[in-house]
């Protein structure tokens, strides 16, 4: 079943250079990237991107990061593409996450009060193509 969508490339990625690294595995593993695009994220698409958030203590460290630097939205598609990128992103906590995985072998945890762990997948297709719209039109 072929599906769609999101990955970002969060701040903390894109400042250590980890954007190719992290499109090479989306590509190796046979996904194919359809859309790609550097940008600063705004208040509003934060704010839609992480609606179901708000009011948690976390909520604003998290929007604080991830309008700390640029991010890169990139659209990818295959079969089971969303099961599949969040395998292959691991465990949201990069101490954890399995090695082999992109956390994994490229996140740490840097003792700061937001988890900064590189990269973000759409946990559904309802939430892909919500997320697709935020960031891609």
């Amino acid at each position: 079943m072929t599906e769609r969508t999101l990955i970002l490339v969060k701040p903390d990625g894109v400042a250590r250079g980890l954007t190719g690294e992290i499109l090479r595995r989306v590509e190796a593993k046979g996904y194919r990237v359809t859309a790609l695009s550097q940008m600063q994220a705004t208040q509003e698409q934060l704010a839609a991107h992480y609606a179901e958030h708000e009011g948690k203590p976390f909520y604003a460290p998290l929007v604080d990061f991830m309008l700390s630097g640029p991010i890169v939205g990139i659209v990818a598609e295959g079969d089971r593409v969303i099961e599949g990128f969040r395998a292959l992103a691991g465990s949201t906590e990069p101490t954890t996450a399995s090695p082999g995985t992109i956390r994994g072998d490229l996140g740490r945890d840097w003792g700061e009060k937001v988890q900064k762990n590189l990269v973000h997948g759409s946990d559904s297709v309802e939430s892909a193509e919500r997320e697709i719209g935020i960031w891609f039109g």
